[in-house]
């Protein structure tokens, strides 16, 4: 268990809270690992009816650690720690609900395509930048996003990398409603409690016939992500970029 991760049970719901707010949330190995337990857990817990997903402090998520993550970089074979988590909320049976506030990045921004309630405080900024440091999206939202906002806008939000607001998100289909940033969590649980208060039966099994039509698909572009992003770590571009990164400077494209 890590303890920037804060699991916590109330009225049948689990709340999770990245709880890193002096690095912005950044996601280390061991936090994917406590993340991935949590869920697992979950799905044998007769008690629990819900998920929520928040961060302390500033933001949601700076998204994935880079400096933590080039120091557990797997050998060839290996399975990068993230993925565990990826596959724990892609088979998820519970609803999943997200309170978004300040910098969603990278996966903070790709886990919100697998959540069925987002809301998005006004201050909200989201970003998926893996073309800008050298590799592919994960968490299949090579997928989704071209499935919940239409090839167009997944487009130009995925290969630029560039940031984008709460109302862009919203328009983009994967933010349920954009609210007051210091109303976000509030909004979240309240959906939450009212799930938690339903029958459990019915609503896990709406929410897997929901989601039944895209499963294999999704299981499938996890499978091709990973293995194209696994290879493009060890090619030019991406050495380049999370250099640039660590030396914090911009990456030098005309050594790739």
């Amino acid at each position: 268990m890590s303890e920037h991760v804060r699991v916590e049970k109330e009225r049948g719901v689990l709340s999770l809270t990245f709880a890193r707010p002096e690095r912005r949330n950044a996601i280390t190995v061991a936090m994917y690992a406590a993340l991935a337990d949590a869920v697992e857990k979950a799905q044998t817990d007769p008690d629990l009816r819900v998920i929520t997903i928040s961060g302390e402090g500033e933001d949601f998520t700076a998204g994935n650690d880079l400096a933590d993550f080039l120091q557990a970089l797997p050998r060839e074979g290996e399975e990068i720690a993230v993925w565990r988590l990826l596959r724990a909320l892609a088979v998820n049976e519970l609803p999943l609900i997200a309170a978004v506030h300040g910098n969603a990045i990278g996966i903070g921004t790709t886990m919100l395509l697998h959540c069925d309630l987002v809301y998005a405080g006004d201050d909200a900024r989201f970003s998926m930048p893996f073309t800008q440091l050298g590799v592919v999206p994960e968490f299949a939202s090579s997928y989704l996003l071209p499935l919940i906002a239409g090839y167009q806008r997944a487009a130009e939000l995925l290969l630029l990398g560039e940031p984008f607001d709460a109302n862009t998100a919203l328009a983009a289909g994967f933010v349920t409603r954009v609210v007051p940033a210091a109303q976000a969590l509030e909004t979240a649980w309240a959906a939450a409690e009212k799930l938690a208060r339903l029958p459990a039966r019915p609503v896990q099994l709406t929410r897997a016939l929901l989601k039944s039509a895209h499963r294999e698909a999704i299981e499938r572009q996890l499978r091709t992500e990973g293995t194209q992003f696994r290879a493009l770590l060890r090619e030019p571009a991406a050495r380049e970029a999370l250099a640039a990164f660590l030396e914090k400077r911009k990456p030098d494209w005309s050594k790739v």
